[in-house]
């Protein structure tokens, strides 16, 4: 399958090569979003080593790593014989006129066979590679060790990267290419289980409709996607029983913070540290009114699962666990797409978002967006800028019917309800639906400057 998106990493990586300078770049990012693939991309057709670290001891790494620099600069020798330290690297790399890419991948695992590895790398960048043509790459997949080891102030690498780029899971738009000629319905679906990571679609067959590919890739023991949430949380984390229970009390509805306590039993501190640590990983995400002056401070904060996959498996696949252990695959996938059209209405939420942030130049510069609630009071997306006292409403429905007249005006009334800003602060508004628009709807949108959207696609009259 050809290489899909990456468009603004590809740009970063190919404006850090063409300084002609010494680069050590910094990439990190969640497990399976495709950190390798845009690495192996970006280097394809350049003179580049990519070595891959493993878990393994200290002294077999650097043989490897000796066989890689060997085989790169047709050294037979140090094939065989190898470098006896990390500096010795170095000081022969140093000996390179050349302009080349030395692309170090799953760093975290070299760290990890020996935590002298930031300060050697950074002893041997100060005095060896820094003044060199060469363009070093580190990443991997471990956050907390990137962030930590690598990136973190403590770090004796700290200071040295000339540059570092957080590689986030794919938008929805980009993501829909995996499943290109299909219509939106299917993209929706299939992204509320793949989300934005490109291994997860790669696992789900582009011949197949949605049921047919929960049904078999998702559902069914022995398929990767069966047990990876498991597998992953086992490989992050230390007790994953404990973030076992926060995930699924979420999952659950349980999403305050008591409410989370009350339903794992777990000490408030001590549920405050699992969130956090999976809050660092990118799995759940503390939510808060996109209003809240401080959100830090707010005492609204909702948790949820912000990885599409982990929250899916969360929703439905851990708790049928038995029943597919028992091969009831098509009974569990029954059940499943029955509740599926009440699922898809958050993950349209966020959809609506992304297309919101694409279509900008239709409103005004936001410098948030997110959710709005107070007590019984919802609104879907709402964005703003205080600077411009500017504030959009938009109400997103993922229905079967297309939407009226009366839940945009339903959207107004909620909006004066809404304590921002001024008294004569600029209001826009704007409604997301899968089915479309009444015609009076739309009359009245084009008449008030209401703008549309039909699915992802921006009305147009």
């Amino acid at each position: 399958m050809p290489f899909i998106d990456r468009v603004a990493e590809l740009g970063f990586l190919e404006n850090k090569w063409r300084s002609g300078k010494a680069e050590l770049l910094v990439l990190w990012g969640k497990r399976r979003v495709g950190k390798t693939e845009l690495v192996k991309q970006f280097i394809q057709n350049k003179p580049s080593i990519y070595f891959m670290a493993e878990s393994t001891g200290e002294k077999e790494l650097l043989h490897r790593f000796s066989r890689a620099i060997g085989q790169f600069f047709q050294e037979p020798l140090l094939e065989t014989r190898g470098f006896a330290a990390w500096e010795e690297a170095f000081l022969y790399l140093q000996t390179k006129k050349e302009r080349f890419i030395l692309a170090i991948d799953e760093f975290p695992y070299l760290i990890q066979s020996n935590p002298a590895i930031p300060g050697l790398f950074q002893k041997g960048w100060d005095e060896h590679l820094s003044g060199t043509s060469i363009c070093l790459i580190l990443f991997g997949s471990s956050m907390a060790m990137m962030e930590n080891e690598v990136l973190g102030h403590r770090s004796p690498l700290y200071g040295r990267r000339s540059g570092q780029w957080l590689v986030e899971p794919m938008a929805f738009g980009a993501a829909g290419l995996f499943r290109e000629g299909r219509p939106f319905a299917d993209h929706l679906a299939h992204f509320a289980v793949a989300g934005g990571i490109p291994a997860y679609w790669l696992q789900l067959s582009q011949a197949k409709d949605f049921a047919t590919n929960l049904a078999d890739h998702v559902l069914c023991k022995g398929e990767m996607l069966y047990d990876e949430v498991a597998f992953l949380l086992r490989m992050e984390l230390r007790e994953p029983r404990y973030y076992f229970a926060l995930l699924q009390a979420i999952a659950q509805g349980k999403r305050k913070l008591g409410e989370i306590v009350n339903a794992t039993g777990l000490s408030q501190p001590l549920a405050n540290k699992y969130l956090g640590v999976l809050a660092a990983l990118r799995v759940v995400e503390r939510e808060v009114p996109v209003t809240e002056a401080v959100p830090l401070k707010s005492k609204k904060g909702l948790y949820r699962i912000s990885d599409e996959f982990c929250r899916f498996w969360f929703r439905f696949i851990l708790p049928s666990r038995s029943e597919l252990e028992m091969g009831r695959v098509e009974e569990v996938a029954g059940k499943i797409i029955n509740q599926l059209p009440q699922y898809l209405g958050s993950v349209y939420e966020k959809i609506a978002q992304e297309t919101l942030l694409a279509h900008m130049d239709l409103f005004f510069p936001f410098t948030a967006i997110g959710r709005y609630w107070e007590r019984a009071e919802e609104i879907d997306v709402v964005a703003l800028n205080p600077e411009l006292d500017a504030i959009l409403f938009c109400e997103v429905k993922a229905s079967e019917k297309p939407v009226g007249s009366d839940i945009l005006e339903a959207l107004r009334k909620k909006a004066t309800k809404v304590p921002w800003g001024s008294a004569r602060r600029r209001e826009q508004f704007c409604l997301f639906s899968t089915a479309g628009f009444t015609e009076a709807l739309r009359k009245q949108a084009d008449q008030e400057g209401v703008v549309l959207f039909q699915e992802d696609a921006l009305v147009r009259e």
